[in-house]
């Protein structure tokens, strides 16, 4: 599958089979893709945190009200210091949330290349998601998404994008 295809395939999965898990292999391909994702200075200011025992896959259920989030055998999220990532001078810009959506999409779409299935969660309560991950302090955490094949039938919609021409400026 080319690049343009695995962009225009990859959609957010709310419903995975529970009888397939995901394997060591496959799962440690996608989270090298996350590794080799760019970031501001090259300075990589990210955990990721891979969450697949049952206890620990019940603490984040709690985090989050949708109960299609159960199906998943695995959950990935990152997580990073704001001290760690790049800061501009000029304005104190800091590449933090940058840095960890790049990671986040390489991450997705890995798992799509792999025939996995994902769904960028943001919607989640960030202090027991903090709690249940035993995060520092001065951890942040924008985004997690289950991991797993999609069950048979899984309802996906179908992309709804602007043209586009309405998204381009030629100067």
């Amino acid at each position: 599958m080319d690049f343009r295809e695995l962009a225009s395939t990859r959609c957010s999965i709310r419903s995975y089979d529970t009888s397939r898990t995901v394997s060591d292999d496959t799962l440690l391909q996608v989270l090298d893709a996350g590794r080799m994702a760019p970031s501001a200075k090259n300075l990589q200011p990210w955990k990721f945190h891979v969450v697949r025992s049952p206890g620990m896959l019940e603490k984040l259920h709690a985090c989050y009200p949708g109960e299609w989030l159960r199906s998943a055998p695995c959950i990935l999220a990152v997580s990073g210091k704001r001290s760690a990532a790049w800061v501009r001078r000029r304005d104190g810009y800091n590449s933090l949330e940058t840095d960890l959506a790049i990671v986040m999409d390489h991450l997705v779409l890995a798992a799509t290349a792999q025939g996995l299935g994902t769904c960028w969660v943001a919607a989640f309560d960030p202090a027991m998601l903090r709690d249940a991950l035993r995060l520092e302090p001065e951890d942040e955490i924008f985004a997690f998404t289950p991991i797993g094949y999609a069950a048979q039938g899984a309802v996906t919609v179908p992309k709804n994008r602007k043209p586009l021409d309405e998204m381009i400026v030629f100067l």
